[in-house]
């Protein structure tokens, strides 16, 4: 088969490989996928450029964890009705060097999912991160009917689907992005009003448009960013769901966030526990049926044009960038 590998880590045109390797064979409890398409994240290429606070030291990796395809072969104690079963995959390289860009992966059977007849490939490897992060974003909120949430990032993968499910679960959604164009996908999905950033005072607009009271919520992709306001962002007893960051180093005015009673949440969709990873599947599954459901445009390359493809993540693509196998 064909994959794409990297020996260390550096600058995607530098590091990234394309070699041809023996096809995986599914071991015990384990499926292999003939992938369609495999997903590249924000994750992914921090992680290959060095900057992931993820752990290994694997000699070699082949990147991306998620992805989509069909089933073609399976272990021992694998029920053989699932040859042929088109999937989408998560955590395809979490905790692990062999990840979705490649023709072929084997799994254990845990890590695959049903994809719907009437949901392509391309949507199938878009999802897993991105869908699933919102998802648990969303539930950890708890109800969310006649809420206010704030939503950095709206137009990105994440945020985009956050924006949309905290509008289907009756919120008012206040995204925050960089430029118009960003702002029309924004309002496209559910969002009732939205801040530039880089034209307007966050802080000011925020407090305008919440009468001085601030938002239920914050879903957050850049907690060193925002954290420094949490406490003029967020309402008494408000809450800061956080996913991500631009800076490993969060900084925390003690007054303001004591004061407001202000609680900031972490968690990584990659090591949800067990009960809380079933109920995300299946929630992102009931979504996935709704054919108005909404997923972003696609960026798709060719294998042998992964380089590009981890540039255009790093520059921040309007757009799921997808490698098609």
């Amino acid at each position: 088969m064909r994959a794409a590998i990297y020996t260390s880590k550096g600058p995607a045109t530098e590091v990234l490989k394309i070699v041809t390797k023996p096809d995986p064979q599914p071991q015990v409890g384990e499926v292999r996928i003939k992938m369609a398409f495999s997903g590249v994240n924000p994750s992914d290429v921090k992680s290959r450029a060095g900057l992931s606070a993820r752990i290994g030291g694997y000699p070699e990796v082949t990147p991306h964890s998620d992805g989509a395809g069909t089933i073609d072969a399976v272990g021992e104690n694998v029920d053989k009705k699932w040859l042929g079963q088109r999937v989408w995959i998560y955590n395809g390289q979490w905790e692990r060097p062999f990840g979705t860009a490649a023709e072929y992966i084997t799994l254990p059977l845990s890590q695959v999912v049903p994809l719907p007849d009437n949901v392509s490939f391309e949507v199938g490897a878009s999802i897993a991160i991105p869908l699933m992060t919102a998802m648990a974003a969303i539930q950890r909120c708890g109800s969310l009917l006649g809420k206010t949430v704030l939503i950095p990032g709206a137009a990105g993968s994440v945020g985009f689907y956050a924006t949309q499910l905290a509008n289907m679960s009756g919120a008012r959604v206040i995204a925050i992005v960089s430029n118009e164009e960003k702002a029309a996908i924004a309002k496209n999905v559910g969002a009732h009003e939205v801040i530039n950033y880089r034209t307007q005072n966050l802080v000011e607009q925020v407090q305008n448009l919440t009468h001085g009271v601030g938002t239920d919520f914050i879903i957050e992709v850049d907690a060193a960013g925002h954290a420094p306001h949490y406490g003029s962002l967020l309402k008494f007893d408000g809450k800061a769901i956080i996913y991500g960051t631009n800076n490993p180093q969060i900084n925390v005015p003690f007054g303001p966030m004591i004061v407001g009673f202000i609680s900031m949440v972490f968690f990584i969709v990659y090591r949800l526990p067990a009960t809380e990873m079933k109920t995300v599947i299946e929630s992102v599954n009931t979504v996935l049926s709704h054919p108005e459901f909404k997923h972003p445009v696609t960026a798709i390359y060719n294998l042998d044009d992964i380089a590009q493809a981890h540039q255009r993540v790093e520059g921040g693509a309007n757009a799921k960038v997808l490698i098609a196998l």
